[in-house]
């Protein structure tokens, strides 16, 4: 999770934002790199690896002025090196960046054609060129931001500089955070509120589609038609602690809106966005010589592991065997030369996923590991690692380390796929952009949020729900009927659609909201008629669907979530969101604890 820092200050500020980016290193980065404007000229120092490197780079070379931007990044597209550090910079123009510019590749080629020359790998350039282009043809800075910002589509945060202004910082926020921090006589911006906590405990946290100007006499904030919005000014506690809330009620509530930048940084680690492929990351074993996958773990991750069963038998044709790691220690699975295993844990210290993955290690089987801490005992014992970058999850309640096991998943099927000939380079690619576009849709699905918590006040009234999905959607069901009962304590089960008559409908009447997810695909028209037979008992039903589904669907009562278009493959990665925010509005409606549910842990290290 890359870090933002921006000062319009009346002291040198490169020392106080590196001292500011440290308080970002736990976000995760691999370069690192300042600006300021100084003179009428635009400098900066960039450095490789951690900050130690760039504070040694700035202790030969000092970087003076009152003006600065700061980053840490971890790389998206292009490889970690001081080229592709931010900050990038295009004629009078300077900018650090979060996120990912999906159509990046078109408007580098459209740039090229106007004579712009690119320097690095990275998507971050072609917002830089944007921006100077304006400038050339005489736009005023913060009109030329504007102006490129509606032609940028994916997930961002930027903090834009001009050679010209020692008095202005231009920022902007679709997706990732990005805060603002007041002082008296200076102006502060942040990816949150940690960062900016040795300044100032005044902040306003921008929301999606928020463009802002700063100066040292304030800030101006707009949306993205170019009014003027207002957005709260409050005091940030808790500032001096390792992860804040900001201005969320809860962790989850913060977590679960940290999806769209945490499922970009993970993605670009095992994907080239830029090429369209995989990049060479390093595994644990060989999908062209292991003929069978053993896939163990507890449960939200368990449920990932399920949706990556789907995944790596459909896409790379290797078959997979999952269990819950609490059953998979006794079982006695019979393994061979041929098997590998991979175990699933947000913690790395979850003690049935370790103790399977003991049993595997004495069968000789090589081992890999999903986990969100990389020095955790899973991952210190297993062959080899696939790091999710969730950064800490504090609710215990897993969202954002749950669609970060799913991005992993995803992009560990198209490796298999292209390693054991099941898909061709084109095919490879084609699912490369649709996760590609992951972040994106996740932006979106929050924007439904408003719509979620009306469903979810009327869903705190009753004491039993049933989900119903097929596919990868069924999983999600198991998923969305878990996050229910953690933090609700609503009883609620997650079925296959299609096991419906075979058992679950004798519990349909008026009293049990049915949640449907069934996203428009080759499998829709089943899932209608699934909800046709609860519809048929008098049952309620709530569908979380795209536009076409909700189109096709003509049943009379029913609740609608009309989500985002998407991709087949990427849906389970999307529709995750809507789940939980239904399940975290209904538990804040019902008054429990939202971030701390009875008798539950974050990390279970027992039996």
């Amino acid at each position: 999770m890359c870090g933002i820092v921006g000062i319009v200050g009346h002291m040198p500020v490169a020392p106080l934002i590196v001292d500011a980016l440290k308080r970002l290193e736990y976000r995760g980065y691999d370069s690192a790199g300042v600006a300021t404007v100084e003179g009428g000229r635009l400098a900066r120092r960039r450095a490789e690896g951690k900050l130690v490197n760039l504070e040694r780079r700035l202790e030969d070379e000092p970087l003076g002025g009152l003006i600065g931007i700061g980053h840490t990044r971890w790389a998206t597209h292009g490889v970690p090196n001081e080229v592709n550090a931010h900050p990038h910079f295009s004629d009078d123009v300077a900018i650090v960046h979060n996120g990912i510019i999906e159509n990046f590749a078109e408007l580098r080629d459209e740039l090229t054609a106007d004579g712009f020359t690119f320097t690095s790998q990275t998507d971050t350039e072609v917002v830089a060129h944007l921006v100077a282009r304006e400038l050339r043809n005489g736009a005023a800075p913060q009109d030329a931001v504007f102006a490129a910002l509606k032609r940028l589509r994916g997930a961002f945060a930027l903090a834009i500089m001009f050679r010209e202004d020692e008095d202005l910082i231009v920022g902007a926020r679709n997706g990732p955070p990005l805060a603002i921090g007041h002082g008296e006589g200076e102006m502060y911006l942040g990816s949150d509120a940690i960062a900016l906590a040795p300044f100032t405990d005044a902040i306003t946290y921008l929301e999606d589609g928020d463009w802002v100007v700063l100066r040292r006499s304030g800030v101006e904030m707009f949306d993205m038609s170019g009014e003027p919005v207002e957005r709260k000014r409050q005091q940030s506690v808790g500032t001096s602690l390792l992860v804040d809330k900001g201005n969320h009620r809860h962790f989850m509530e913060k977590e679960i809106h940290e999806q769209p930048e945490v499922i970009s940084h993970t993605l670009a680690h095992y994907l080239d966005f830029a090429g369209g492929g995989v990049k060479a990351f390093e595994t644990p074993f060989d999908f062209k010589k292991i003929d069978r996958l053993a896939v163990s773990a507890c449960g939200t991750a368990y449920l990932a592991g399920l949706i990556g069963k789907y995944w790596l038998e459909r896409y790379a044709r290797l078959p997979v065997d999952i269990d819950i790691a609490s059953e998979f220690r006794y079982r006695e699975v019979p393994l061979s030369d041929a098997s590998a295993a991979l175990f699933v844990s947000q913690s790395g210290e979850t003690a049935d996923t370790l103790a399977s993955l003991r049993y595997c290690r004495a069968q000789g089987v090589p081992i890999g590991a999903i986990v969100n801490v990389r020095d955790s005992t899973i991952a210190r014992e297993s062959n080899g690692i696939f790091p999710t970058l969730a950064g800490p999850e504090i609710g215990v309640a897993s969202t954002k380390a749950f669609t970060c096991q799913l991005s992993i998943f995803a992009a560990l099927a198209v490796r298999a796929g292209i390693e054991r000939g099941t898909l061709s380079e084109e095919q490879a690619r084609h699912l490369v952009r649709a996760l590609s576009e992951a972040p994106r849709y996740a932006a979106q699905a929050l924007r439904l949020e408003e719509r979620v918590e009306q469903i979810a006040r009327e869903l705190s009234q009753v004491r039993h729900v049933l989900y119903l999905g097929r596919d990868t959607s069924f999983p999600l069901a198991m998923e969305g009927a878990l996050k229910l009962k953690e933090i609700s304590y609503i009883h609620a089960e997650g079925y296959a659609a299609g096991e419906l008559k075979h058992g679950p409908i004798a519990l349909i009447d008026e009293h049990m909201p049915v949640i449907v997810i069934a996203p428009h695909d080759r499998i829709f028209d089943k899932t209608v008629s699934n909800m046709q037979e609860v519809a048929a008992r008098g049952g309620r039903i709530i569908l979380l669907t795209d536009e076409v589904g909700a189109a096709k669907t003509s049943l009379g009562d029913i609740e609608t979530i009309v989500m985002p278009t998407v991709p087949e493959f990427i849906s389970p990665i999307v529709y995750a969101l809507p789940i939980q925010i239904l399940a975290y509005h209904t538990a804040v409606a019902m008054g429990t604890d939202v971030d701390q549910p009875r008798n539950l842990a974050k990390s279970v290290t027992v039996e």
